[in-house]
């Protein structure tokens, strides 16, 4: 991994905690709404954030700080398939 991809990866979870910060206690968010908070242009280059923003996700549900759902339900992180929200661990 290079610097710059270890300092996005810090970026996106920084910005999943952020934004989960900024919502209510049960609130989710997607982590399309991470990887678009931390790419700086104009265009759809954030979507190339997603797979990084899903990585963020799990390593944060690994140190307990966040959870990942499906349908409102927790779900394993690596078996999640499909759409994905994020919501502070519980």
């Amino acid at each position: 991994m290079t610097d710059s991809e270890h300092g996005m990866d810090r970026r996106l979870e920084r910005a999943i905690l952020e934004l989960l910060e900024r919502r209510g206690p049960t609130a989710t968010i997607c982590p399309s709404d991470a990887a678009r908070a931390v790419y700086t242009q104009d265009d759809d280059g954030w979507r190339a954030l997603m797979e990084p923003a899903r990585r963020a996700a799990r390593r944060l549900v690994a140190a307990g700080e966040a959870e990942i759902t499906q349908a409102g339900q927790p779900v394993d992180p690596d078996r999640a398939r499909g759409p994905i929200r994020i919501r502070r661990a519980r």
